[in-house]
């Protein structure tokens, strides 16, 4: 993040009052002006009484006759024009207001995604330049209105649009950080059985192992915390000619976050590149299918249907969920949390062959 200072507005007076001034002390009246330098009486009475600006023209046809440069004039009109347009932006932020304490300011800040601030002024600044936008009526438009053009999907659906707006621009500019070759839906297709393999054995640095391996073939994965108000376990979209797995780590329980992962890959491989996907959200009939279409994706790569109907064959018992794990190599966790969605044993049963991930550090 960068500082960036923002204007302090001082009364900054309109040239024609300096004109004015001068005129009095050559005592020259504004009718005689006008005829010395070729220019209409009421010309000259708008610049005198603030209501007209000095042109370039009029600011080297006044060095002629009051030998003050043309320079000195249009420094003047920039100076004022300036302070004005400062003044009308501090009541921009003002306006913004109640926008800005929509917002989980203090945990962005803690995350660095914007800086430390009590005061609210410059917490709703932060906030324009977090978003790139020169308002709050500007993000309106980009995040709740266009959003659903760009992606066919409407955060005001959402019940806290705003901590939801938060997390997918910190993936968007995450995104924008990564060096990333071009998109290989091939490469991404042949590497799922690595990355199976990585939700099998689990170490220390799979984020880290996970970014390599989207990397190298042209997808964005971002690892993004999750905001209190914005409790969504992943993403899947396209953006700027690439597509983005965003995560949060949310779920931490390894199943979950496996699942989300081999989910949202889903979507990429399945769906178009305008649609935008967020787990855990309301979506129409249609996006309804999709979401199936991705579950579905994430059950062939995690435990199948097939294999959970072997499985059941068996009692079911924390042996035979390591033994049948390990005969088809996949993680014990995928089975328990299969047997817990279904109901087949309740959400307290073999909990100790599921694991917490850690994501300390991570963003």
């Amino acid at each position: 993040m960068k500082t960036i200072n923002e204007y302090k507005p001082k009364t900054v007076s309109h040239p024609g009052t300096t004109l004015r001034e001068k005129l009095v002390e050559l005592n020259i009246g504004p009718k005689e002006f006008s005829i010395r330098i070729g220019k209409p009486e009421k010309t000259v009475t708008a610049v005198l009484i603030g209501n007209s600006s000095i042109t370039p023209d009029m600011s080297v046809l006044f060095e002629s006759v009051l030998r003050i440069p043309a320079k000195f004039w249009l420094n003047r009109q920039i100076q004022y024009d300036e302070a004005q347009a400062r003044l009308k932006r501090m009541q921009v932020i003002s306006d913004a207001e109640e926008w800005t304490k929509s917002f989980p300011y203090a945990e962005m800040a803690n995350h660095n995604w914007v800086l430390k601030t009590r005061n609210t002024g410059e917490k709703t600044i932060n906030l324009f330049n977090y978003f790139g936008v020169s308002n709050h009526k500007a993000w309106e438009n980009l995040y709740l209105e266009q959003q659903k053009i760009r992606a066919r999907i409407s955060l005001n659906t959402s019940k806290e649009p705003y901590a939801l707006s938060a997390w997918i621009r910190r993936g968007e500019q995450l995104s924008e950080e990564n060096k990333i070759s071009e998109y290989n839906e091939k490469e991404l297709k042949n590497m799922l059985p690595e990355i199976k393999l990585l939700s099998v054995t689990q170490p220390s640095n799979f984020l880290t192992k996970l970014h390599a391996i989207f990397s190298k073939i042209g997808v964005h994965f971002v690892f993004v915390p999750f905001l209190p108000k914005a409790p969504i376990s992943g993403l899947a979209r396209w953006y700027k000619n690439n597509p983005v797995i965003q995560v949060s780590g949310y779920k931490k329980r390894n199943d979950m976050f496996w699942f989300t992962l081999f989910h949202e890959i889903g979507h990429i491989i399945l769906h178009g590149k305008k649609d935008m996907f967020l787990e855990d959200f309301k979506y129409s009939e249609n996006d309804k299918q999709k979401e199936a279409e991705a579950d579905k994706f994430a059950v062939e790569w995690t435990f199948t249907e097939n294999q959970e109907k072997e499985f059941m064959q068996y009692p079911v018992t924390r042996e035979s969920i390591l033994n049948y794990a390990q005969k088809i190599d996949t993680n014990p966790a995928f089975i328990v949390g299969r047997l817990q969605h279904k109901k087949v044993v309740k959400f307290n049963r073999f909990n100790e062959l599921t694991s917490s991930l850690s994501f300390s550090g991570a963003d």
